[in-house]
């Protein structure tokens, strides 16, 4: 196929990039709630005065119980003589309502509404608590390519075969946002919730073989996402890097589901993590106390390895299970953080150690005929983030929002700010791309990138991005200093 060609057949299967770049937050309506026992004609009437399609029967204390939309009148209509206006919105109501996290992005509830039928789904926030609809009319308007099914296919994953088939989708999904315009943050912001998605079900294929081995759950517990995929920054060289908090009973349940949940990612594409940060591993797991002790030793060692699970631990994403337990951890985590200096001060002198992909001279630093812009560059900019935020009480993970926060608490100069956010982008895209074209041509992705292959308008800015990670040693002297 000629080159003209090939790029006449991906024009006809561009992707919409709205459904990849919006979370279900952002397009949700409030939604319009009714006590069951309104008749089905002034339920109608309201929402007609309302120009909305559905309403939420909700119960007294505020439970919701279901959803009435303009179907379920009609159907109404269609099946009970008489008057149906008579009719209670209890009595018409579809129940339970299909819900999904204002987190998660458009794609997905399109996936979800397709395969399930649906035309509504609720939008919850980080209680559970429904507080929005969205519609079909509402987002498929726009056009739906065949990428939209990947979310709902790893909802659907009943094996690791069934996994790796959704985790194959990645690098073709990637490239095409590229192509359709979106900024490589927002790409690596897809691809990490892709992979927290396939950790989510992973968990739970795991937990119902467990189930059936050993019982039900000895107590509440909830699967934690480190690292990069916590931050939502993981590109497509990510491992493994996961964690489990329960509210109590025996580790073995919680052992067994780890382990499990570790083979199926491997077997998804997810290999094991090489520093064995992973659920399978008893350093990993634990209750709030256990967890409470674990994060004591490392701020009081504050050193070596414990400053390695440091930086994977503090970024950590709940994903599945009880996300309360999630939320006390990082409350207890941030408090103790912010309160051991000493702990600070070394994680401020770990971000500003990694070696610099730039010489003094202003050269790319080469290894084999690579420059490593995750070693030299990314993680002293994610690092300098990381001790803002810890320092300051900032609960944000993703690194822009961190150093965003920062900025707002006069931690950080606008100037430095916009260095850094566009060095971030930078660096980002240019490991992204690389990484494709490894993988298009039969290579393993990496963090390292071949400067040869870039223009001489891309090698310039990235060497102004690489100059920017020189301000960090300032940067966090100064944070602490403040702090």
């Amino acid at each position: 196929m000629s080159d003209a060609t090939a790029t006449e057949a991906r024009a006809g299967q561009r992707l919409d990039a709205f459904p990849y770049r919006h979370r279900l937050a952002e397009v949700m309506v409030t939604p319009l709630c009714a006590p069951p026992g309104l008749s089905l004609g002034d339920a109608a009437r309201l929402m007609l005065e309302r120009g909305t399609g559905s309403l939420l029967v909700e119960a007294p204390g505020g439970q919701v119980l279901g959803i009435v939309t303009e179907h379920d009148a009609m159907k109404a209509l269609a099946r009970h003589p008489g008057d149906p206006s008579q009719l209670t919105i209890r009595e018409v109501m579809s129940a339970p309502i299909a819900t999904m996290s204002g987190e998660s992005f458009v794609y997905r509830a399109l996936g979800r509404m397709g395969r399930l039928g649906y035309r509504h789904l609720g939008v919850t926030d980080a209680a559970g608590r429904i507080v929005g609809i969205v519609s079909a009319r509402l987002i498929l308007r726009r056009r739906v390519g065949g990428g939209l099914t990947l979310g709902d296919a790893i909802d659907a994953a009943a094996d690791g075969a069934a996994l790796a088939a959704a985790r194959a989708e990645l690098p073709e999904l990637a490239q095409r946002l590229l192509d359709e315009g979106l900024q490589a943050t927002e790409v690596a912001a897809l691809l990490s919730a892709t992979l927290c998605d396939i950790t989510a079900r992973a968990a739970q294929l795991a937990a119902a073989e467990t189930e059936r081995e050993r019982g039900p759950a000895p107590a509440p517990w909830c699967v934690l996402v480190l690292g990069s995929g916590g931050r939502g920054e993981s590109l497509l060289s990510a491992d493994q890097d996961n964690a489990i908090i329960h509210a109590a009973g025996d580790d073995g349940w919680y052992a067994a589901v780890g382990q499990r949940m570790a083979d199926l990612l491997d077997q998804a594409g997810i290999p094991y993590c090489k520093g064995g940060v992973m659920a399978a591993r008893p350093g990993w797991r634990g209750d709030p106390v256990a967890w409470r002790t674990r994060v004591a030793e490392w701020l009081r060692r504050a050193q070596g390895e414990a400053l390695l699970d440091v930086d994977i631990f503090f970024d950590f994403r709940a994903v599945s299970g009880e996300r309360a337990l999630a939320a006390s951890l990082r409350a207890d985590a941030l408090a103790a953080a912010k309160g051991a200096p000493a702990f600070l001060r070394q994680l401020a002198e770990q971000a500003s150690s990694h070696g610099a992909a730039l010489s003094l001279l202003g050269r790319f630093r080469l290894q084999d005929g690579r420059v490593d812009l995750k070693a030299g560059g990314l993680l002293p900019l994610v690092g300098a983030a990381r001790v803002l935020a810890l320092a300051n009480g900032i609960g944000e993970t993703e690194t822009a929002a961190r150093l965003r926060a920062a900025a707002d608490r006069g931690k950080l100069s606008g100037e430095d700010l916009e260095r850094l956010l566009e060095a971030r982008a930078v660096l980002t895209e240019t490991m992204l791309r690389q990484q494709l074209a490894d993988i298009a041509a039969g290579r393993a992705p990496s963090s390292k990138i071949d400067p040869r292959a870039l223009s001489r308008t891309e090698r310039t800015r990235l060497k102004e991005a690489l100059g920017a990670i020189r301000l960090i040693p300032d940067i966090v002297r100064g944070a602490l200093a403040a702090a």
